[in-house]
């Protein structure tokens, strides 16, 4: 277990020192992609979809829509749809995405539905945040699934209630984006650091001319570009391509107390400590029992329970770890504590509080 101990600090917390082109640590402030949202309906599904009686709303949205196809229902008629279930679909609109492109979508069940698998999403329009509609969807699912039960068994391989569907929105209208407008543009950096700041300034000032560009604070930095639309996209072209020699980045440990994962980076060292560790466990183990009467008795047969219960604890020895300057070394003194990642997250907190562990420890 105590192997399980995650290092993968490059793609996780910080760029590492060394060279890396300008467009892996920034990006142009105000070219992003959008989120898009809509409610849908999926039919065609086989007896899997959503119970009515338990998902009113499924029968209302399947009631409106076949009043808009010209269908109307008699009134108090109960429909009890199985092949029918309600999804949300969600998307992102790409930065420069223009009408009749196609998109990607997700669709997720929001009902009591068993299984999306085989079916098909009808026309649903998918909005922004302002209320607009971007783009509209429909086609048939993907669920990378599959499940079977009979007489109250079940078996089920994957998630069987959300599907994609690749290429399944068309673009019906084009976000605005700010990246012709003005003098220039303002380059957003991935991490807040002064120093990557000024090489990326520095970079394009000594590719593109002095006072090109100027950090204006550990995040941002405004270039100055050409105002004619192909002439900016060249030059935005060629300097993001541009070598930037990265600083050294700052310590970090990061702790997923859900997993257990523990993830540091190169910078991380370890001063002289010593440390303990032990396991408290506590086991408790419940036998049935029976009391019957005798065989000529008037009582009756009584079942109790009987509860047993231990607490072990394991006895640790003191460890003396000897101070790291290297993350090869910090590594080799953590794994001789012969601790799990679950111990690992308790006893990285301690030797932080302690003043051993020179790193920021930070909890997702």
């Amino acid at each position: 277990m105590r192997r399980l101990l995650v290092l993968l600090a490059a793609a996780a917390l910080a760029l590492p020192a060394g060279a890396v082109r300008l467009k892996e640590v920034a990006a142009v402030q105000g070219v992003r992609a959008n989120a898009l949202v809509g409610y849908g309906l999926v039919v065609g599904l086989d007896g899997t979809g959503d119970q009515t009686t338990q998902t009113p709303f499924t029968t209302q949205s399947m009631s409106a829509m076949l009043q808009q196809m010209g269908v109307t229902l008699p009134a108090g008629a109960s429909m009890q749809l199985k092949n029918v279930a309600a999804v949300m679909v969600t998307a992102q609109l790409p930065a420069f995405a223009q009408p009749g492109q196609a998109i990607d979508i997700n669709v997720s069940s929001i009902g009591n539905a068993k299984s999306l698998r085989g079916g098909t999403l009808i026309a649903t329009p998918l909005k922004g945040a302002d209320g607009n509609v971007y783009a509209l969807a429909q086609g048939n699912l993907i669920v990378g699934g599959a499940g079977a039960s009979a007489n109250g068994s079940k078996v089920q391989i994957n998630h069987l209630s959300a599907g994609r569907i690749p290429m399944g929105a068309t673009v019906e209208r084009t976000v605005p984006t700010p990246l012709l407008e003005g003098d220039g543009v303002q380059l957003g950096l991935q991490a807040d650091d002064f120093a990557t700041a000024r090489a990326v300034a520095d970079v394009i000032n000594r590719a593109k001319g002095a006072g090109t560009a100027v950090a204006l604070d550990g995040r941002s930095v405004r270039v100055r570009a050409p105002a004619a639309p192909g002439e900016r996209i060249a030059f935005l072209a060629d300097i993001e391509n541009l070598t930037v020699e990265m600083a050294k980045p700052a310590a970090r440990v990061v702790l997923n107390a859900r997993t257990g994962s523990v993830v540091m980076n190169d910078a991380v060292t370890l001063g002289s400590c010593a440390v303990a560790h032990g396991n408290l466990s506590v086991t408790i183990s419940t036998t049935p029992q029976v009391s019957q009467p005798n065989a000529f008795g008037q009582g009756s047969t009584v079942e109790s329970a009987k509860s047993d219960i231990a607490i072990t604890q394991q006895g640790g020895a003191l460890v003396q770890l000897p101070a790291g300057t290297k993350l090869a070394d910090v590594v080799k003194a953590l794994n001789s504590l012969g601790a799990t990642p679950m111990d690992l997250l308790a006893i990285l907190q301690a030797m932080k509080s302690a003043g051993a562990l020179n790193a920021e420890i930070e909890v997702i």
